[in-house]
């Protein structure tokens, strides 16, 4: 089916823009507009020599959309060392210029309200915010800092939380719903990411998102919140999935399930999660919202202890790439859907299967040695999927104990990781790295095969599937190897995922063209 079109929501996205002059935030606001902002939040005290008078003027007389004017106290995290009372003339000067939003510390503010300056008559709104550490902060404090904020009668209150792990970005979570005025609330750095993209889930009246090639630690692009997670779609019945991992900023799982979501009328968003703890990211994350979880590096098989039920697939390979809450009681149920998926991947690049006359043909893998490179979880679901169509499988790990350990489950053999660079193959068999190496940011990576022995191999897999052509992969292809990516694995086991996750069955064919257009 199409998609259903959802109600949009109220939440606005806002470009926060750190220009050095005057004319780099003038181009950074137009740009900006052209990428999806709503609003744009600009920052005076990043300015080299600002002049009050002079920029801003030309800034707000010239702005193509709203703006929130900032300032902020090298005290509160910004650049501006300017006297106290030179800022309090500056928020002046952008009321009478007709600033949209003017954002004031909570410290600013209370003392402005002393002096009875802080509610003057004015165009415009004004937001009061508090930066704080998220760590040393307890649910009961931040209600109470909430409070203080709310009592200054702002129209906009702001609450920037220093989270050093996901479960402290809850934390916001928690308070969004509850809050009587808009609240801006979110969790800075790649831990606290979700907070932009669930925002309007629970209640926030903005999200933040950077302009292209102008980077923010923790901030999605707009592009990506315009495009992949479509926010203004998000509402309080999406239901939440994310990618349990670390590291978690080379994965391409949003681009390809958010879309899918959509196309087949699902009310979900997909999401990455850097995970520190996996004990204490279950017991936060434990409500209904949450409704499923894909496990990457390097959780696969640690995960399997905070599953509820696991399925006997996974519980045999003892590893789970994809979990889903069951409605009925909430409980945590484990799958694997990476052994089908990258077993059937080196299956079909190399001949054929199926079935023929009634009777199922050989697996062309019977028979070939499968060398392995990579004991982990993906690993195991590479090895349990070629014992399982008649492969002899050898197993090579930095850690050698884990490598015996697999070789054992699956009657194999297991070696260093040192001696792959003097193994020697034979004519035929099947090379599959189950290692990070070679993944992005670190492409010129590559596990360490010999050029003169990849000739041997008939096919050369790699489960890294960002690049979508590795190093190792272009290596094989220039010997002669037939090549399978990662990307085809990736593209395999989401369809299995999707299928879990809605309950129905994944659309194929999109999910292809997906992978075709943005891998």
């Amino acid at each position: 089916m199409g998609s259903l079109g959802y109600l949009k929501n109220s939440t606005m996205v806002c470009a926060p823009l750190m220009a050095e002059s005057v004319e780099q935030m003038l181009k950074d606001m137009r740009k900006a507009k052209a990428e999806g902002a709503d609003v744009v939040e600009i920052r005076l005290d990043c300015i080299k020599g600002f002049q009050p008078q002079t920029d801003l003027q030309i800034l707000l007389r010239n702005k193509p959309l709203p703006v929130i004017t900032v300032f902020r106290a090298t005290s509160e995290g910004g650049q501006c060392d300017a006297e106290y009372k030179t800022r309090l003339d500056t928020f002046q000067l952008a009321k009478e210029l007709g600033s949209d939003y003017i954002e004031y510390e909570l410290k600013v503010a209370s003392d402005l309200i002393r002096e009875g300056k802080f509610h003057q008559s004015s165009r415009s709104k004004t937001i009061v915010s508090s930066y704080i550490n998220a760590v040393n902060s307890s649910k009961e404090e931040l209600s109470q800092l909430v409070a203080r904020l709310q009592s200054t009668g702002a129209d906009i209150i702001k609450l920037v939380l220093n989270a050093d792990t996901i479960t402290d970005t809850a934390k916001i979570f928690h308070l969004l719903p509850h809050c009587q005025v808009p609240l801006i609330a979110y969790s800075t750095g790649e831990r606290g990411l979700i907070s932009q993209i669930l925002g309007p889930k629970f209640g926030g009246c903005l999200v933040y998102g950077s302009i292209e090639g102008k980077m923010v630690p923790g901030l999605p692009t707009l592009s990506s919140l315009r495009e992949a997670y479509e926010v203004e779609c998000i509402d309080a019945d999406t239901k939440v999935f994310g990618l349990v991992s670390k590291p978690v900023s080379h994965s391409k799982g949003p681009l390809l399930h958010n879309p899918t979501f959509r196309h087949v009328g699902y009310n979900g968003v997909y999401v990455p999660m850097l995970v520190d703890d996996l004990k204490e990211f279950f017991y936060i994350y434990s409500g209904p919202d949450f409704a499923g979880f894909s496990v990457g590096i390097p959780y696969k098989e640690a995960v399997l202890d905070f599953c509820d039920e696991v399925h006997p697939l996974a519980q045999s390979i003892g590893a789970v790439n994809t979990i889903v809450r069951r409605p009925k009681d909430g409980k945590l149920i484990g799958y694997n859907t990476d052994c089908e998926a990258s077993i059937t991947a080196i299956e079909d690049a190399l001949g054929v299967r199926g079935i023929i006359n009634g009777e199922a043909l050989s697996s062309p893998l019977n028979g070939r040695l499968f060398v392995l490179v990579g004991a982990g979880g993906a690993g195991r679901a590479l090895a349990f999927g070629a014992k399982s169509r008649g492969a002899r499988v050898v197993v090579f790990d930095i850690d050698l104990g884990r490598a015996k350990s697999l070789a054992n489950d699956v009657s194999g053999e297991a070696y260093p990781f040192e001696d792959l660079g003097s193994f020697q193959p034979e004519n035929g068999a099947i090379l599959a790295n189950a290692t990070p190496l070679g993944m992005h940011p670190k492409t010129a990576d590559r596990i360490p095969v010999p050029e003169r022995t990849l000739k041997e191999y008939r096919v050369v897999f790699d489960a890294v599937y960002n690049p979508r052509k590795t190093r190792l992969l272009k290596d094989a292809e220039a010997a002669g190897a037939i090549i399978v990516s990662g990307v085809e694995m990736f593209l395999r086991q989401a369809i299995g995922q999707c299928n879990l996750f809605t309950g129905g069955k994944a659309p194929e064919d999109f999910m292809r063209e997906i992978i075709m257009e943005k891998f």
